[in-house]
């Protein structure tokens, strides 16, 4: 046969993100409007079905005092959603908010909260939010919110372990772990990771494409206002047996305390981190992002500040600024957020005044396709608000995190803004292929282009996708080792735009396996106008 192969695995279309939809920046609205504050907000996707969305908030009932966390889900790639403020977990009076989420690689939903009762609870879902468990305790300190992650690399030795991540609020305040191998039903005993001689805070973490987990943290000074001074970093190849520790990889000064021009809100660094896991050039990159003052190259007002690893944590680039306004112009950037979307590309939406005034803000997408070295910004707000502190919540607390994800070529960012009156969760669906620089690195001198698998190698589904620049025909072919064809899928007309295709491996034995796209002349099977072929390893 010739040296053109390509894809394999029955196909379940998940998502397939057709092209010629417009981008929507400009176009905000409110994933779930209601009468309760909305804040803190998250997002994941889930990863066979990236389609299925879940969301989630810190709500409180400003009236009754009700403290919950928001579950909010879409099952259309965000076009539409259906949740409730309170997560139905019982005791459901016991909630007190600050979640982490994920979904797991069977499709549990799981979420990690605080409650009344000190300690950190979590809950599952096995119906896509619509009904929870009651809580299991995974630890009786009280600390602040933890992160959760899930391993969804079918070839990672811990597939389908879920970490929690936090630090204590008691000395030394290290970073703690635990860790569940049944979608939450049961946990591991908590584990510190470090013990620090400077008090720690905050904590997220990422998963690698081999399966390796990532931790960092800020470590922060002793006295008020808890100036972050340094980035942890922690590693681990053995599902949190073992850690490599190492308390200052980067040196910064934190943004922290209040911001005066904007009612006083309460602010912070709080490091975020993401690994490219897209098989492509940068695969296995590490990005920390963070909110940095009068620290080159921070200027003197807020700015946001992009750190990489290329060799799995063990140096790490000089700082980038991602905010392209110019040098200490006074304007403010705060409350990053990043993830590293199915190509590659590099996403961070932050809270941004350039366009307005210093008491209001708005919000900005500010994308790189080339490992950070440079960026495209957008204003992805259609208006601005006056942030103002949420009322019994803490001094100046407006919420701490905001949150991105993508499914297929479509980000979807989640922020809280409060122009309706009270903080609410606002979205806005953002088709990255339409913001110019995109096409012109995906098409290259070809007006087809198919991606490698993700994940790769993978256990029972993976995603494939492939770019059409204008609308065309299109048969995949699966071909063995030895070159036999062992499926053909005349996937017919597809207009311009890039698709998503998921496989099935239930009747595949491990191995390696070819697949192949072919372009066709409309209307005939035997006459090709373009094709590529690329391997995937199947391994059960």
């Amino acid at each position: 046969m010739g040296i053109h192969f390509k894809i394999f695995i029955l196909l379940l279309i998940a998502a397939s993100c057709i092209g010629g939809e417009k981008n929507n920046l400009g176009k905000n609205f409110r994933i779930y409007p209601s009468n309760v504050t909305q804040s803190e907000t998250f997002i994941v996707r889930h990863p066979i079905q990236p389609e299925i969305l879940f969301a989630c908030a810190n709500t409180i009932n400003l009236n009754t005092g009700f403290i919950s966390e928001g579950i909010y889900v879409s099952t259309d790639a965000g076009i539409s959603w259906y949740g409730s403020d309170t997560c139905k977990g019982a005791p459901i009076s016991y909630h007190r908010g600050d979640p982490g989420i994920a979904i797991d690689k069977n499709g549990n939903f799981i979420l990690i909260r605080l409650g009344f009762i000190p300690g950190l609870y979590s809950h599952y879902s096995t119906d896509l939010g619509l009904s929870w468990s009651n809580q299991k305790q995974i630890a009786s300190e009280d600390q602040d919110r933890a992160a959760l992650i899930s391993d969804i690399v079918p070839s990672s030795n811990y597939y389908g372990r879920t970490y929690a991540v936090w630090v204590e609020f008691s000395p030394p305040f290290p970073v703690v772990f635990a860790y569940t191998d049944d979608g939450a039903k049961n946990w591991s005993q908590p584990k510190r990771i470090n013990n620090p001689i400077q008090r720690g805070q905050g904590g997220d973490a990422a998963i690698s494409p081999d399966g390796e987990i990532y931790i960092c943290w800020a470590g922060v000074i002793s006295v008020s206002p808890f100036t972050e001074d340094f980035i942890g970093f922690a590693s681990s190849n053995d599902g949190g047996t073992n850690w490599s520790v190492k308390e200052n990889i980067i040196d910064i000064n934190g943004i922290a305390g209040v911001l005066t021009q904007k009612s006083n809100i309460r602010v912070n660094g709080l490091p975020r981190i993401d690994v490219d896991k897209s098989n492509g050039p940068r695969n296995g990159n590490i990005y920390i992002v963070t909110t940095q003052i009068n620290k080159y190259p921070a200027g003197n007002d807020p700015d946001i500040i992009l750190y990489k690893s290329t060799n799995k944590g063990i140096s790490w680039s000089d700082g980038i600024r991602v905010n392209q306004d110019d040098f200490n112009n006074g304007k403010i950037q705060y409350f990053p957020a990043i993830h590293v979307d199915d190509l590659g590309g590099i996403n961070i939406i932050f809270y941004d005044d350039r366009n307005t005034t210093s008491d209001s803000t708005g919000v900005f997408l500010a994308r790189s396709i080339d490992g950070g070295d440079t960026w495209s910004e957008y204003e992805i707000s259609d208006h601005n608000f006056k942030p103002l502190p949420i009322g019994g919540l803490g001094q100046g607390y407006q919420g701490d995190n905001i949150n991105i994800t993508s499914t297929g070529n479509i980000l979807v960012p989640v922020w809280m803004d409060n122009s309706t009156g009270i903080y609410q969760i606002w979205t806005c669906r953002i088709n990255f292929l339409e913001l110019g620089v995109e096409q012109e690195k995906i098409v290259l001198q070809s007006s087809f282009y198919l991606f490698q698998n993700y994940p790769n190698p993978f256990n029972k589904s993976t995603m494939v996708q492939y770019w059409l620049e204008q609308g065309s025909n299109v048969v995949i072919k699966i071909f063995n080792i030895y070159g036999e064809m062992i499926r053909f899928y005349n996937e017919g007309y597809k207009i311009r735009g890039l698709y998503n295709l998921i496989f099935n491996s239930d009747e595949l034995a491990s191995g390696i396996y070819y697949y192949q796209m072919n372009v066709l002349q409309s209307g005939k099977l035997n006459n090709k106008i373009w094709s590529d072929t690329r391997k995937m390893i199947l391994i059960k």
